[in-house]
C-alpha cells in the first residue's frame, strides 16, 4: 500500500524581492549616504617658498594673490576644479636642514573669501621672517609622513609648490653646485599611483631641469615660469568687476597653465 504524505508548500521569497531588500539595506543602514555625489578623494599639499631669492623677486606679491584665488576656488569647486578631501599649506625651506614643519589644514582656509585667504597666508607666512634654506627633499618627506599618519596613501595627490625651484647649493669638492638629481621623490612614489607636482613661479632652464633631471618612476611634473604666471590677473583674463565663479576666462587660463594633465615620465 502506497502512502501519500501531504505537505504544504509554501513559496519563498523570489529572487527580485531579495534583491530589492538587499539594495534598500545598503541604502539606508546607518553612516550610508543617497547623494549621488563622489566624496572628494584628492589630497593637495601648498608649498610656499619664503626665502630670500623668492621673496625678493618681482613674482612673490603676485604668486601670493593667485594662491588665494586657487585655494579659493579649489575648496569652493569653482569652474569644476576637483574639492579636495584635505588641504595642507606649508613652507618649503626652514632655517635648518630637515626643519620640523607646521603643515596648516583645510579648516584653517575654509568659509573665508578670497581676501580672507590672501591676508592669512601673509600672517601665516610672513616675509620679515625669511627661510635661509629651500629644502625641497625635506618638504616631500614631510609630506608622506602626513598622508601616511592621515591614512591618505593611495589616494590622488597634488602637490603645488609657489617657488623659483632652485635648491640649494651643496659643497662638492671645492665647488659648491646645485644638482637638481639630489632632489629626491622617492618619499612620494610609495604613497599613490597618481601623484602630480606643480612648480609654479620658476624659470624656464630651472623649468627644464626639473622635467628632465629629477629622477622619477611615477611622480609628474609640471613647472609654468614666472613670466606667465604673472598674467592671471591680466585685465583681459581676470574681470575686476565679476566674482569668482564667473571669471570663465581664468578659470580656463588657470586649467590649461596650471591643473595641466601632465603625463608621467621615468626619469633615471
Amino acid at each position: 500500500m502506497n502512502v501519500h504524505v501531504s505537505r504544504t508548500f509554501k513559496p519563498g521569497p523570489s529572487l527580485p524581492s531579495i534583491f530589492l531588500a538587499g539594495v534598500l539595506f545598503i541604502l539606508f543602514m546607518p553612516g550610508c549616504s543617497t547623494n549621488s555625489e563622489p566624496n572628494p578623494r584628492m589630497s593637495m599639499f601648498v608649498g610656499i617658498d619664503i626665502s630670500g631669492s623668492f621673496v625678493n623677486s618681482d613674482y612673490f606679491e603676485n604668486s601670493m594673490s593667485f594662491l588665494a584665488h586657487y585655494i579659493y576656488s579649489h575648496l569652493n569647486g569653482v569652474g569644476g576644479f576637483e574639492e579636495p578631501n584635505v588641504l595642507f599649506v606649508a613652507p618649503i625651506g626652514g632655517a635648518d636642514v630637515d626643519q620640523p614643519k607646521t603643515f596648516y589644514p583645510i579648516q584653517t582656509f575654509q568659509n573665508k573669501s578670497v581676501e580672507e585667504i590672501e591676508e592669512l597666508l601673509y600672517e601665516l607666512f610672513p616675509t620679515d621672517q625669511l627661510d635661509p634654506i629651500t629644502d625641497f627633499n625635506a618638504f616631500f618627506e614631510h609630506i608622506a609622513r602626513t598622508v601616511e599618519n592621515h591614512n591618505l596613501v593611495l589616494r590622488p595627490i597634488s602637490v603645488v609648490m609657489l617657488s623659483d625651484g632652485i635648491p640649494d647649493y651643496h659643497v662638492e669638492g671645492n665647488r659648491q653646485m646645485r644638482d637638481f638629481r639630489a632632489i629626491d621623490l622617492s618619499p612620494l612614489e610609495r604613497l599613490s599611483r597618481n601623484i602630480t607636482i606643480r612648480l609654479l613661479y620658476t624659470n624656464p632652464v630651472d623649468g627644464r631641469s626639473w622635467q628632465t633631471e629629477v629622477p622619477r618612476r611615477r611622480v609628474k611634473i609640471w613647472t609654468q615660469d614666472s613670466d606667465v604666471m604673472e598674467t592671471w590677473n591680466d585685465p583681459d583674463i581676470y574681470l575686476e568687476d565679476r566674482p569668482l565663479q564667473q571669471q570663465e576666462r581664468w578659470i580656463e587660463w588657470t586649467a590649461e597653465n596650471v591643473n595641466y594633465n601632465v603625463r608621467a615620465r621615468r626619469v633615471d
